[in-house]
């Protein structure tokens, strides 16, 4: 694998697009796995949450479970790269923010986008994923309450998402961006809160964002801005 590639984030779609609604899919799995084979995002009509590990995608749907998704089907927005991260330490037992913080103080910047990657044992991991929505979409905010929560106690899986700078708010998710899939592939979603037992953290620099916007949507190019984007993306995301 040429070098360069793992140096490189490959985003389509913004967080900023699924506030106001556009929750169309503007991009195959097939087209986006040309650009990594790990990462996170979500299906056509914000249906589930994705886990992309080695190249297979799963989704985690409304009601828990958790899919092999076909390269034909289409995403408003994900993230992927070429997974190429480096073992930086074994965390934990730690409580969630006092775990999001040590991952934070492991981060050689602040300033650059990170591929955060666990494995191991979790004490606890609350998720969560949100059901299919039907043109015409509702904005994000609304689709809170089509949103379905899971819980899960002593859990071995893998962690995996992003760390983006403030600066790209809007553009992605400020700071922490994480999904979680379980060992035996029965449990995930968008991770709400999460507590480690003894996990391995392992993360994965990049020089470069590939920023993909779905330039030929025409409900894209005529959306206008959305004053409140960074408060609703934090409502929607936590």
């Amino acid at each position: 694998m040429n070098m360069k590639k793992t140096k490189v984030l490959y985003q389509h779609g913004t967080l900023a697009l699924l506030v106001p609604g556009l929750f169309a899919g503007t991009e195959t799995l097939g087209k986006l796995l040309e650009h990594g084979d790990t990462g996170i995002g979500t299906l056509d009509g914000l249906n589930g949450e994705l886990i992309i590990l080695d190249g297979k995608v799963y989704q985690v749907n409304a009601t828990g479970k958790v899919n092999r998704i076909k390269k034909r089907e289409k995403v408003p927005f994900a993230n992927v790269h070429y997974q190429k991260d480096q073992f930086i330490d074994k965390i934990g037992p730690l409580k969630d923010e006092k775990l999001r913080s040590a991952i934070l103080d492991k981060l050689p910047s602040q300033n650059l986008f990170y591929a955060v990657r666990m494995t191991g044992e979790f004490a606890n991991v609350k998720t969560r994923a949100v059901a299919q929505q039907k043109e015409p979409y509702p904005t994000l905010k609304q689709t809170a309450d089509a949103q379905k929560v899971f819980e899960k106690a002593h859990v071995k899986g893998t962690l995996i998402g992003y760390y983006a700078p403030q600066l790209y708010g809007g553009v992605a998710v400020p700071g922490f961006h994480l999904h979680f899939l379980s060992k035996d592939h029965s449990f995930g979603g968008h991770v709400l809160k999460v507590d480690s037992v003894a996990t391995k953290l392992y993360l994965q620099e990049f020089a470069q964002l590939d920023l993909h916007l779905p330039a030929k949507n025409k409900a894209f190019r005529k959306q206008k801005p959305s004053k409140d984007i960074l408060k609703d993306i934090a409502s929607a995301e936590n």
